[in-house]
């Protein structure tokens, strides 16, 4: 599992804006994108984001 301390300090590599946790992914609050986590490492690159647009 994700330390929610690290969801304090990162922000989205795109918009720069916060983070969530949902689902075992990392999602930005404002332009959707889904970062994945992989061994509980999230890999916060802009091309390897999904865009959800039904996500809020």
């Amino acid at each position: 599992m994700l330390n929610k301390e690290i969801l304090k300090i990162i922000a989205c590599p795109r918009c720069k804006k916060d983070v969530i946790l949902k689902e075992e992914k990392i999602i930005c609050v404002s332009c959707n994108r889904q970062y994945p986590i992989k061994n509980n490492i999230p890999i916060m690159i802009v091309e390897e984001a999904e865009l959800n647009e039904n996500i809020r």
